[in-house]
């Protein structure tokens, strides 16, 4: 196929992100592979480096790099903010139809791209790399890697084997509905299935990183539990909070009258001092009305909240994937064609 990636272009058909962090040392390599397996795949193309604030000279070999091949596109943000916002605004600023998602740290072989491209042609939305044979070491990263996929896997209901792993391809039209915070990108598939999106997974090859190190490493799994927790409440009751909060709100307020009811009946029959025989009962049984009233109100807040925030953005709890009209009848009997059947992606 000739070589057409290299040539500028408004509309370019595939995208490739690729966040940075102090990766000068593997940027060179990186860029030279990557346009040699772009230029084999003869797709329009562009480059997205993201400068995650780096201060080791990544963003000055960018400009250089960018200054002799017009695919190249930098964006630089003006402070380290961490692997999900780098990626973010790599999505935001790409103008391709596909959207591939790369480590700049060369971890990931940009010799795999084709892989995920075929799979993506299957008919998929999103697809996701799995690192097979893993070269880490055991007990840090991939042991605590494996027990993350299995709690997201479980909490999200995708059964991916990796959802660590950067290198995947997305339909643009559905990566840039998803909204990404703390360090929710490795729970970007779990995201899409709730819109309607169609997962796969291809194997990778993975390798030892040549600086034996990643600069986004293990001291974020705490942040990433606590995205877990938000994850599972947005996939399942983000159009339905009080159903969370109202059953927990309910048992405690039941358990508290149940307990002043009983502290009030054997004041009646004993006559035993209340504080003296049962004070702990009584305070324990005032908190629990008070938490079960706070925790219904909350609920109720909450659906007050989510109602506001989908009609006032006129946004919609369900996806549509296509639309078919088919003919109707005017009052004159006459055949109109209301439309052909069409695509509709994830909104």
């Amino acid at each position: 196929m000739p070589d057409t990636g290299s040539m500028p272009s408004r509309h370019p058909q595939l995208s490739i992100v690729v966040p940075l962090y102090n990766e000068r040392a593997t940027l060179e390599e990186l860029h030279e592979r990557l346009t040699a397996v772009l230029g084999a795949i003869g797709l329009t193309y562009e480059i997205v480096f993201v400068d995650d604030g780096s201060i080791d000279g990544t963003y000055r070999d960018l400009r250089a790099m960018a200054a002799v091949d017009p695919g190249i596109r930098v964006v630089k943000l003006a402070r380290n903010y961490g692997q999900t916002a780098a990626l973010a605004a790599g999505f935001d600023k790409a103008r391709g139809g596909i959207i591939v998602a790369m480590d700049g740290d060369l971890q990931h072989a940009p010799e795999d791209l084709p892989v995920l491209l075929a799979k993506l042609d299957e008919g998929y939305d999103v697809v996701s790399g799995w690192r097979e044979h893993r070269a880490d070491n055991f007990w840090t990263p991939r042991l605590p890697s494996r027990i993350a996929n299995w709690l997201i896997a479980n909490a999200s209901g995708v059964p991916l084997r990796d959802f660590g792993t950067t290198f995947k391809a997305y339909r643009a039209s559905v990566i840039k509905q998803i909204g990404l915070y703390g360090d929710m990108h490795r729970f970007i598939p779990a995201l899409a299935s709730a819109q309607g999106a169609r997962i796969a997974e291809v194997p990778i090859t993975n390798i030892r990183r040549p600086q034996q190190r990643s600069h986004y490493g293990l001291a974020r799994t705490w942040r990433v539990i606590a995205d877990l927790i938000t994850v599972r409440f947005l996939l399942r009751y983000s159009t339905r909070p009080l159903h969370v909060f109202a059953p927990i709100g309910v048992a405690s307020l039941a358990a508290g009258i149940a307990g002043g009811v009983y502290v009030l009946a054997t004041k009646v029959l004993t006559g035993d001092p209340v504080f003296l025989a049962h004070g702990p009962l009584l305070l324990l049984s005032a908190v629990l009305i008070q938490s079960g009233i706070l925790l219904v109100g909350l609920g109720v807040l909450a659906e007050i909240l989510t109602r506001i925030y989908f009609d006032g953005r006129r946004r919609r709890i369900y996806t549509v994937e296509r639309i078919r009209d088919d003919r109707f009848h005017t009052a004159a009997g006459a055949s109109v064609r209301r439309g052909s059947q069409r695509d509709v992606r994830p909104s």
